[in-house]
């Protein structure tokens, strides 16, 4: 067991909710029309508190059980990660160079992406979404004058395409990168995947815990 309940339930909510919020935003910013705007703009501030309340729990999560960990950068290996992903997933015959383990979850491409997501992407979209909702308060905050309701629009559409590229990119290596094809996807629902046991993890599988004692 990698993936524990709440890791799989606030990945998919969380899925369902940017997916929610690009296609309700890219809308309202008038790239298409389907529900209408009035419709797609409520939709879209719904799924926003919902994914700002999920971000919170998240934040919390990780902070208690030390998961945060996971996403510390590492270049140990990464260029090996770099050749699999530009070659080697082309080859049906040729590993995944990066040995997963209960406490490294994460390859060192997988980390910078993912803490690029975490403290770059998702910030931005926050900080400028809520300025964008709460515009009408600007005269009160003082914040009419330096900022204009065009750079917010800005900042928030270039966190939107990031957020879409990271999104593509995430789907494309969990879709292709996986051998089996569907092997991150089943990780991802049922929460078992292959491991690699570190001969120094005292806590590896069948191996004997540490004597608190002596």
């Amino acid at each position: 067991m990698v993936f524990s309940r709440f890791e799989r339930f606030w990945h998919w909510s969380q899925a369902a909710l940017i997916i929610t919020m690009m296609v309700t935003g890219f809308e309202v910013n008038g790239a298409y029309e389907w529900l209408g705007y009035e419709r797609a703009a409520q939709w879209h501030r719904f799924a926003a508190w919902f994914l700002i309340g999920l971000w919170v729990f998240v934040l919390f999560w990780h902070a208690i059980t030390g998961e945060w960990k996971q996403y510390i950068p590492t270049r140990r290996g990464i260029m090996a990660v770099v050749q699999y992903y530009t070659t080697g997933i082309l080859d049906a015959s040729v590993p995944h160079p990066y040995r997963k383990t209960r406490m490294a979850k994460h390859n060192p491409l997988q980390r910078l992406a993912y803490l690029a997501f975490n403290v770059l992407i998702s910030p931005v979209i926050w900080i400028s979404g809520l300025l964008y909702m709460f515009y009408n308060d600007w005269v009160r905050t003082g914040l009419e004058g330096p900022v204009t309701l065009g750079d917010v629009a800005l900042v928030h559409t270039a966190a939107a395409f990031a957020m879409l590229v990271f999104f593509v990119g995430h789907v494309y290596l969990a879709a292709f990168a996986g051998k089996p094809f569907y092997a991150y996807l089943k990780a991802m629902l049922t929460g078992y995947d292959l491991l690699y046991v570190d001969p120094n993890d005292p806590h590896a599988p069948g191996r004997r815990p540490p004597d608190r004692c002596g």
